[in-house]
């Protein structure tokens, strides 16, 4: 009786000492359907400067102009405790798409400006993944949670250097850099700070044995910077899971310690209690955790229209560097996240709509030949019912194809869903009631490079001449290298390189990080 009596004012104790945050739009858990008991957890990394409790130069100071609250790093966690499955999704921050924000597309770590609300909204709506529940961090929250477990180690095989000439700074025009500048292979200890630059550099030089071993600077800089910055992530990840394993989790009196030293730098939503937590915990903590699959949504990097690199001009705004989303290849790896089938709404864990039960427009958004009508062929051909086709302004040289939708819930998220499932290519949902038009559930804008599935399975008509086994094919945007630019889908999984942190092999003793140079 004791002990419960004491647990019980823990968790009470627990309950009124958190950092918590009014987060709009998480979904209520499962009852019922493919994913009953299960929830996904969306945790963000904030660079907000403004909100740090004391200004740190090295991440860029508030009174400097460095105001930008955006979210470097995006993952959601699902969590089965039925089945005693964790999965793992990041999403890269530069994806654009168009729901970032309350005033439309952008990359999608932009919406955390206005909020976590917001961004639980936006992967809802643009990727249908329902969220129960948010947490953030900051760069202090970060580092102390590191330096509670008393730092980590992390082995370096090459000396690397995180510097980029430009790009940064309040003009944008000083050198970007997390400060990372290890000048040796070794295994080192990192504290909470050092740590930090792990998880943040996105522009990693490393030595060559062709390298000058004395200037950095001029060291081979890797590509797909915020997709390579993920992958490390993800190793850190495994490296703090066996931390934490090393202090004893799943032992109460390790467990106490450790929820003490972290639980302040925790921002939870508002309806996430403590018990609930508890019992997550409890029914989850004996999974290995450096085995819980580590994936990373596919995304098609995008370049100017010459195919050479450059910024996305999206109604008259440069947005600099992104990528789109890759529809049958995200579709994928979210089902492997949700542990669902292709035929289940992800929002609801229900059997999708069959396609005569949907209603679908098409609007030609790019200004090529027929596209409208060549879309809607190829989308009745698979059953839709399409109500109408026209034509819309293009948004710019390169575009992504849309598939709006005009209600957050019921039967319209689900047929959006049935026909995002029919196409491939850079192709994204997208909740807007005012772009669905011709009375539809459905209004497909139609954007440079997608296709739409070809029939398949018994009893489904075909054209003639269509194979069962490849896609339809929609003709690209008239500016011939527009389809150039949009480059092929990247993998969800993704080993490391030989240059990334990694953990440290067993027995190896650690040394202190070298020391920048000033």
């Amino acid at each position: 009786m004791v002990v419960v009596l004491a647990g019980a004012g823990y968790i009470y104790y627990l309950a009124h000492d958190l950092r918590r945050q009014t987060v709009r739009g998480l979904r209520p858990a499962f009852v019922a359907g493919r994913e009953l008991g299960t929830e996904n957890i969306l945790m963000v990394g904030s660079t907000s400067r403004c909100a740090l409790a004391v200004q740190n130069p090295a991440y860029g100071l508030c009174s400097q102009g460095v105001t930008g609250v955006n979210s470097d790093v995006i993952m959601i966690l699902h969590a089965d405790p039925a089945k005693h499955r964790l999965a793992l999704l990041s999403i890269p921050r530069d994806l654009f798409i168009p729901n970032a924000r309350t005033t439309g597309a952008n990359k999608i770590d932009a919406g955390l400006y206005e909020g976590l609300s917001q961004l639980v909204a936006s992967i809802e709506e643009d990727f249908g993944i329902p969220i129960q529940h948010a947490v953030s961090l900051d760069f202090d929250q970060f580092a102390n949670i590191v330096d509670a477990l008393g730092g980590l180690n992390m082995s370096f095989p090459i000396s690397v250097f995180d510097w980029a000439p430009t790009g940064g700074g309040v003009n944008g025009d000083q050198p970007v850099s997390s400060g990372l500048n290890q000048r040796a292979a070794a295994c080192v200890h990192l504290n909470g700070t050092q740590a930090l630059q792990v998880v943040r550099a996105r522009h990693l030089r490393h030595e060559t044995p062709q390298s000058n071993p004395n200037d950095p600077y001029s060291w081979p800089q890797e590509g797909l910077s915020d997709l390579a910055r993920i992958r490390r992530d993800h190793e850190f990840l495994r490296v703090l899971a066996a931390a934490m394993a090393n202090r004893g989790l799943g032992n109460p009196v390790t467990d106490l310690n450790l929820i003490n030293s972290v639980k302040a730098d925790l921002t939870f939503d508002q309806s996430w209690s403590v018990s609930d937590m508890v019992h997550l915990v409890l029914d989850l903590h004996s999974i290995n955790l450096s085995s819980v699959p580590q994936l990373t949504l596919p995304v098609q990097v995008v370049s100017d229209p010459a195919g050479v690199g450059g910024s996305l001009m999206y109604k008259g705004y440069s947005y600099g560097d992104v990528e789109f989303p890759a529809e049958s290849q995200d579709l994928s790896a979210v089902d492997q996240l949700l542990g669902i089938g292709a035929n289940t709404d992800s929002m609801t864990g229900s059997p999708l709509p069959s396609p005569s039960s949907v209603s679908v427009s098409v609007l030609n958004g790019t200004g090529a030949y027929n596209q409208a009508s060549t879309t809607a062929d190829a989308l009745g051909t698979l059953g839709f019912h399409v109500l109408g086709v026209g034509d819309t302004a293009p948004v710019g040289d390169v575009q992504e194809t849309y598939v709006y939708y005009g209600s957050r819930t019921g039967a319209d998220e689900a047929a959006a869903e049935s026909v995002a499932r029919s196409m491939s290519g850079a192709v994204v949902m997208a909740y807007d009631p005012a772009e669905v038009v011709d009375g539809a559930q459905v209004t497909v804008v139609t954007g440079s490079q997608f296709s739409v599935n070809a029939p398949s399975g018994p009893g489904i008509p075909t054209t003639s001449g269509t194979s069962t086994t490849t896609l339809t094919t929609i003709v690209p945007a008239a500016s011939g290298s527009a389809a150039g630019a949009i480059a092929a889908p990247s993998p969800a999984i993704t080993s490391l390189e030989p240059w990334d942190p990694r953990a440290c092999a067993p027995g190896v003793r650690p040394t202190a990080p070298t020391p920048n140079p000033t």
